[in-house]
């Protein structure tokens, strides 16, 4: 597995859209710095960024990724190795390559700026953390969506609705059903829906450790109350490993049962 995640690692990195993944998240990173002073507003701003375009960016990657290499890796099946290990090797080859790119692209500014001599350090690990997973999660989903279409073009829409459900429409069903309840105990419901989505998952924790969950609207008491502590952003994090267990566990399943 190593091999072949060595191979589809190196193979992306050289790739001119991870350059170009890179350095925009470089000069994004740069243009924030320059009109934020305070490093926790850059913090917030970049957070509004990325908590969507990563999503976007591992499910657009992951999915190109499989159906380009799909004669390589027909190469792969017909060699005495084990399915799991080659569609697990270039699915981490991809995750990995592109979180390297959003951790070097993002940390070399913040770096320069003093950012390993202010308190904020925390809040951009955080942020840093929950980017990854959201890549691991994203690219294991395109990734099952590809190999359960074959056809391209089926695969490609099927994987930018499911994106566009969990970034954009998810948020509004969610908030319709809190209007139209509103008049029963919603707290476990709304933690509940919270945990089914992994991007507001992600952007829930680090408002909270921004400690603005005002923001966060009606559900904010009960969302700092239990995100707030300790055991809630343990818990959190949890829930984000779990979103990457399932899909990669789908993803060995699925390659092991397909006719190729």
């Amino acid at each position: 597995m190593l091999k072949i995640l060595k191979y589809s690692f190196f193979d992306l990195m050289r790739s001119r859209w991870s350059y170009v993944y890179l350095l925009f998240y470089l000069l994004l990173g740069i243009v924030l710095l320059f009109l934020n002073n305070d490093l926790s507003k850059a913090i917030i701003t970049l957070m509004n960024v990325i908590i969507v375009l990563i999503p976007l960016i591992g499910t657009v990657f992951g999915i190109m990724y499989h159906y380009n290499s799909t004669e390589f890796t027909q190469l792969l099946l017909a060699q005495p190795l084990k399915r799991s290990t080659i569609f697990l090797g270039q699915y981490l080859g991809v995750a990995l390559s592109l979180s390297l790119s959003l951790v070097i692209g993002l940390g070399i500014p913040f770096a320069f700026y003093g950012l390993f001599y202010s308190d904020a350090i925390w809040d951009f690990s955080l942020l840093l953390v929950t980017g990854a997973f959201l890549t691991l999660i994203f690219v294991a989903l395109a990734f099952n969506i590809a190999l359960s279409n074959e056809n391209k073009i089926k695969g490609f829409g099927y994987a930018i609705l499911m994106w566009l459900f969990l970034a954009v429409i998810y948020d509004g069903l969610f908030l319709m059903s809190l209007v139209f309840f509103e008049d029963y105990p919603l707290d476990k419901a709304s933690l509940i829906g919270s945990m089914l989505n992994p991007i507001d998952l992600s952007r829930i924790l680090i408002l909270l450790k921004l400690d603005i969950s005002a923001l966060l609207g009606y559900t904010g008491a009960v969302f700092k109350s239990f995100f707030g502590t300790n055991l809630g952003l343990f818990l959190s994090l949890g829930c984000l490993v779990l979103w990457v267990i399932l899909p990669v566990w789908r993803l060995i399943y699925v390659s092991k049962r397909k006719d190729f």
